[in-house]
C-alpha cells in the first residue's frame, strides 16, 4: 500500500515485515491523516483483498466497496510457489523482464498482451513504465505480506457495506472471484464478469464498468441532477423525474448495458 506508492523510499531490510493486517491498519491511518470518516473503496486483486479485511476489521468506516478481480483464500499451494518465485526474481534480478511478463500474465488477458500483429498496446506499455518505476525491495515485501494472507471465507457475511465486484473471465482469480460474490451474497453483493479480460478490468474494459458503478452510486444516494431549462415548445417540463437523470439515455440502451454489444453479463441485480 504506502510502501508500494510512487516515489516512496526503500524500505530498510532492518524494518520489520508488514502482514495483511498491518497494511489494512494502514488503511486507517491513511483516512485519519485526511480527516476522512466514511468512504466507497476501490481495489483491484490483492488491494481488493486488503479492503475487504479492512472493512472487517473497521466496518463502521466503509460505506461500499468496490472490487476488482478480489482474493479472499489463502493461497493456493500453486499460487504460493509462483509468488516465491517472483520474489526470488526481484531479490537477485530486480524488476527484470522475466518477472514483468509473469505480471503481465496476471493483470491481463492474451488478447490484450499480444494485440493486433503481436505489436504491445499502450496499456501494457503503460504498465511496464509504471512497474520500472516501483522500488523492488518495496514490492518485495508486499508479496510476502500477501503471500502470507489468511483465509477471509468465514467472515465474508459479517461484512456489513454494499459490495460490487468485477472480474475478467480470463482472470486466474476468476473462480475465487466467484467464490466470494457468493460467500457474500446477492442482498450486499453484484458480481459483473467481463469477457475477452485479465484481472485489471479497470484498464482493459474500462467501460464495462460505467453503468454498473453508476447503478451502485445510485443506491447510496450519490447522484448528478441534470438540470434543463423549461421549454413551452417541446412541452418538457424541468421539475418531472424524467428530466433528472444521472445515466445518459444511450447509456441505458441494450448496447450500453452490454446485453448486445458484450462483454459485461451480471449475476445479480444491483440495488438502487
Amino acid at each position: 500500500m504506502l510502501l508500494l506508492t510512487l516515489g516512496a523510499n526503500v524500505i530498510s531490510p532492518d524494518v520489520p515485515l508488514l502482514s495483511v493486517d498491518d497494511l489494512a491498519d494502514q488503511v486507517a491511518e491513511v483516512l485519519d491523516f485526511f480527516g476522512l470518516t466514511r468512504v466507497l473503496c476501490l481495489g483491484v486483486t490483492a488491494g481488493a483483498y486488503i479492503l475487504t479485511l479492512f472493512a472487517m476489521k473497521y466496518n463502521e468506516r466503509v460505506l461500499g466497496l468496490i472490487l476488482v478481480s478480489p482474493v479472499c483464500k489463502a493461497p493456493t499451494w500453486t499460487e504460493w510457489l509462483y509468488n516465491k518465485v517472483l520474489m526470488n526474481l526481484l531479490y537477485f534480478y530486480g524488476m527484470c523482464g522475466v518477472l514483468k511478463e509473469c505480471l503481465l500474465q496476471r493483470y491481463f488477458s492474451k488478447e490484450l498482451r499480444y494485440g493486433m500483429h503481436g505489436a504491445e498496446s499502450e496499456v501494457i506499455q503503460a504498465c511496464l513504465r509504471l512497474l520500472d518505476e516501483r522500488q523492488s525491495p518495496n514490492v518485495m515485501r508486499f508479496l510476502q505480506a500477501i503471500n502470507r494472507r489468511h483465509d477471509l471465507t468465514d467472515d465474508l457475511k459479517k461484512l456489513q457495506c454494499k459490495t460490487l465486484i468485477f472480474v475478467g473471465e480470463s482472470s486466474p482469480f476468476h473462480a475465487e472471484s466467484v467464490h466470494m460474490s457468493d460467500k457474500i451474497g446477492r442482498k450486499n453483493c453484484t458480481l459483473v464478469e467481463v469477457k475477452a479480460c485479465g484481472s485489471l478490468v479497470t484498464e482493459e474494459h474500462p467501460l464495462a464498468m460505467l453503468v454498473p458503478i453508476e447503478f451502485f452510486l445510485m443506491g447510496f444516494g450519490f447522484q448528478r441532477q441534470l438540470h434543463f431549462a423549461s421549454s413551452s415548445s417541446n412541452g418538457s417540463n424541468p421539475s418531472s423525474p424524467s428530466s433528472h437523470s444521472c445515466i445518459a439515455p444511450e447509456l441505458l440502451s441494450p448496447e450500453g448495458l452490454g446485453i448486445k454489444l458484450k462483454p459485461i453479463k451480471t449475476r445479480a441485480d444491483i440495488e438502487i
